[in-house]
């Protein structure tokens, strides 16, 4: 939320007021679970939510029982003054242990833990017994080389089996990693590194995309001419690139020295306590400064556990592919400690979707057997952009649960990603969550719930979320307003590192007790959540509050528009317009005809007042390397700003385009 921002701190409850449009796209699909589903599910009675609300810490400590290995038991489950919480008291535990250890004492031992595939094709397999030996081999490395339980230590390289088995060397020995995302800038990362006094670093040379080289070592050599903390750096060799990569005596080690330096050395994992901090993670804020989320170890691992067990229904042999980036909290949660936890196979991929061609995500599916997909609804877009004709190549008859997580999901794409790709079998498990949380909080249970297409159903059981307006006031079924939470769960942040006043007011003070962090939704009057995306992404358009969501939905299901973002622009009558960044489907051509249907289409699903002022056309939209569309940056191009930091872009062209078209059309 934007500390100020008149229109964050007056939005109105959809249709509460005269003249306020009722924005949600109706929607009267319905997909229950099928009598075969629902009777092999891992959770199957809906009671659970009834037990769970009843009785909230009771339902934690049953999970947290049996599902995670403890050294010392707990004293408390939970304290709680708000915004202050610690769940487990007293308990001991560790992460590496209970994501690699302790699955070797079953037949799991020789299981496949990691299933990697690199983008020019290698493969690497490590069963949990291989995760087990190098895991080992890396703590023994990060001690020799002075870290302690306590240190902080970065760790920025690209999808590699080496990123999981460093940050689960930290978690072994205590210390606390930061995963900074493989894109990110030299200034960005001197920036984490410097907040959190990081004393080492873990990279490597470079990786791959699109067939080229991405330096990688180059930036982190860039980057820590400002920071002082850092004694260490630890590089993997991935590319084996010919240029020789400058190494700086005493302080820069090749990773697989200090690996064989270790032999077979065994590191007894730290007997941590269960608010250990386990991680910090960093994500945007509305200041420009990165807040670093802390994550603790005892409940994050409950809470992750159990989601990732119970929302995509886990069973021994599935394989499970989370397309996630470990940079995000999506590849931490799900890709890491949930599913390691849990005892999972993990598919990992290094590279895009679309190299060598525009199938390789659903090759790697048919190639592996992937039981269980999870990815985001930009990346669905994208690949409805492209056409069916690319996973009809493949036989993807081996999913059984597809998962979508970062952002709302329009229900067009839903629908496309259960017909298309689930083979109209496939529950959609579409998530709420955020780095904030840890964990899944809004999301269905595939064997309980009836799914509507664009929706995230229900809280999760215990979890009590809530629809409110200006004054905190809950509103009726059918109404919008502001998401919160009522109640600590498990694997919620602990603070901002080094800020904790920052993390009480940008978090629980809007809504005193409640945690808010800057979403809209609406109930519908079954009691559905509907996402409605950021607040501050809500558009003042003649005094009515309209959802960038809620237009980008509509701009969507028209049967033209692949993917779409739309921004408000100044407008001397209106206060705001509404400006639609369309990419068009094959077989479209985008003149003013296109232009003037799309916006009597939202016109038509929505009103009159959510029809786009302007459409511009363009090929690709600007988004991030983990997809997510970049709205701050066609906001600076629409309101002539020296455009913001760059340097996650996938594809820092598409900006130029964009812009060139948007001045073209404003002279």
């Amino acid at each position: 939320m934007k500390a100020g921002n008149p229109v964050t701190m007056t939005l109105e409850t959809a249709a509460s007021t005269t003249g306020q449009i009722d924005a949600l796209l109706q929607e009267d699909r319905r997909y229950p679970p099928s009598a075969a589903f629902h009777a092999a599910a891992n959770l199957s009675d809906a009671a659970v939510y009834e037990r769970a609300a009843a009785n909230p810490e009771g339902f934690w400590e049953e999970e947290a029982r049996t599902r995670i290995t403890w050294f010392k038991p707990w004293d408390r489950v939970l304290e709680w003054d708000a915004p202050r919480a610690r769940w487990f008291v007293g308990a001991e535990v560790n992460a590496a242990y209970n994501c690699v250890d302790r699955h070797l004492q079953s037949w799991r031992r020789n299981k496949a833990a990691i299933i990697w595939e690199g983008e020019p094709g290698e493969q690497r397999v490590l069963t949990y017994r291989d995760l087990y030996r190098e895991v080992n081999r890396a703590s023994a490395a990060l001690k020799r080389m002075g870290v302690v339980k306590g240190d902080r230590v970065a760790i920025y390289m690209g999808m590699v089996p080496e990123i999981v088995i460093a940050m689960l060397a930290c978690a072994r020995i205590g210390a606390t990693h930061t995963v900074i995302f493989g894109g990110f800038s030299a200034e960005s990362i001197s920036d984490r590194v410097n907040d959190c006094s990081a004393k080492l670093v873990i990279t490597a040379d470079g990786g791959w995309r699109r067939g080229a080289r991405v330096g990688l070592k180059e930036v982190v050599d860039r980057a820590l001419a400002t920071c002082p903390t850092v004694q260490r750096v630890l590089v993997v060799n991935r590319t084996d690139d010919p240029r020789v990569v400058p190494m700086q005596d005493g302080r820069d080690v090749w990773w697989h020295r200090a690996m064989a330096d270790s032999g077979a050395e065994i590191v007894e994992p730290e007997r941590l306590d269960s608010e250990h901090p386990l991680y910090i993670l960093y994500t945007s804020g509305t200041t420009g400064k990165p807040k670093g989320m802390l994550h603790t170890t005892g409940g994050y691992l409950v809470g992750t556990a159990t989601t990732h067990d119970t929302i995509f229904d886990l069973k021994e042999d599935d394989v499970y592919w989370c397309t996630a980036d470990v940079g995000w909290v999506t590849g931490h949660s799900y890709l890491v400690y949930g599913p390691l936890a849990n005892g999972a196979t993990c598919v990992m991929y290094e590279g895009t979707p679309d190299y060598p061609d525009k199938d390789r995500f659903w090759s790697v599916i048919e190639k592996y057997g992937v039981t269980i997909l999870y990815t985001a609804p930009t990346a669905i877009r994208t690949f409805m952009k492209w056409g069916s004709e690319y996973p009809a190549k493949h036989d993807l008859s081996s999913l059984r649960i597809l998962g979508t997580v970062g952002e709302p999901i329009n229900p067009a794409a839903w629908v496309w990603y259960r017909e298309v790709i689930g083979g109209d079998r496939c529950p959609v498990v579409d998530t709420w969550w955020m780095t904030e949380t840890g964990q899944i909080l809004i999301a269905p249970l595939p064997g309980i719930t009836t799914l509507k297409p664009g929706s995230a159903t229900f809280p999760y059981p215990s979890i009590e979320a809530d629809v409110v307006d200006d004054q905190g006031n809950s509103v009726p079924l059918g109404k919008g307003g502001y998401l919160v939470l009522k109640r600590p769960w498990p694997a919620m942040a602990r603070t901002i590192w080094g800020d904790p006043e920052r993390y009480e007011k940008q978090y629980w003070s809007r809504f005193p007790g409640s945690y808010f962090a800057g979403d809209g939704a609406r109930r519908d009057e079954e009691g559905y959540f509907w996402l409605l995306g950021r607040v501050d992404d809500v558009l003042n358009v003649s005094a009515h509050r309209i959802g960038t969501m809620e237009v980008e939905s509509a701009l969507v299901s028209h049967p033209a528009v692949a993917e779409a973002a739309v921004i408000g622009i100044p407008h001397e009558i209106k206060g705001q317009a509404i400006a639609a960044f369309c990419s068009l489907r094959a077989g479209f051509t985008p003149d003013d005809q296109m232009a003037e249907a799309i916006r009597a289409h939202v016109g038509e699903k929505i009103g009159a007042i959510a029809k786009p002022d302007k459409v511009f056309f363009t090929a690709e939209l600007p988004k991030t390397r983990s997809a997510k569309i970049m709205r701050r940056l066609l906001r600076d191009i629409a309101e002539g700003k020296v455009l913001g930091d760059t340097t996650t872009l996938a594809d820092p062209a598409v900006l130029a385009s964009i812009k060139e078209q948007y001045e073209h059309t404003e002279s």
